[in-house]
């Protein structure tokens, strides 16, 4: 209980996956921010969080190449193949 949390929530869009993506990835190191700009290696991605998090969306495969590094630093994978999912039960 009593947890925070931030995001962006856009008119006829919903929370931003791209938003959280950026974010996630600028805390973790793998998107750099240096002033007000925001890279993704040697690639200047955008002046300011709505210009960075734009690129993304209009960048599919960057933001889920970014997406994926974001999952390889949290620890999250996806299930192999023959693992069963476990029920929670009520």
């Amino acid at each position: 209980p009593f947890k925070q949390a931030e995001f962006d929530i856009m008119y006829a869009e919903g929370i931003s996956h791209a938003s959280l993506v950026l974010d996630i990835a600028s805390e973790s190191g793998i998107i750099d921010k240096s002033g007000a700009w925001y890279s993704y290696g040697s690639q200047r991605i955008g002046q300011g969080r709505e210009n960075a998090k734009m690129y993304l969306k209009d960048n599919p495969a960057l933001l889920a190449e970014v997406e994926e590094k974001v999952k390889t630093v949290l620890g999250i994978r996806p299930p192999v193949s023959g693992e069963t999912e476990v029920e929670l039960a009520d």
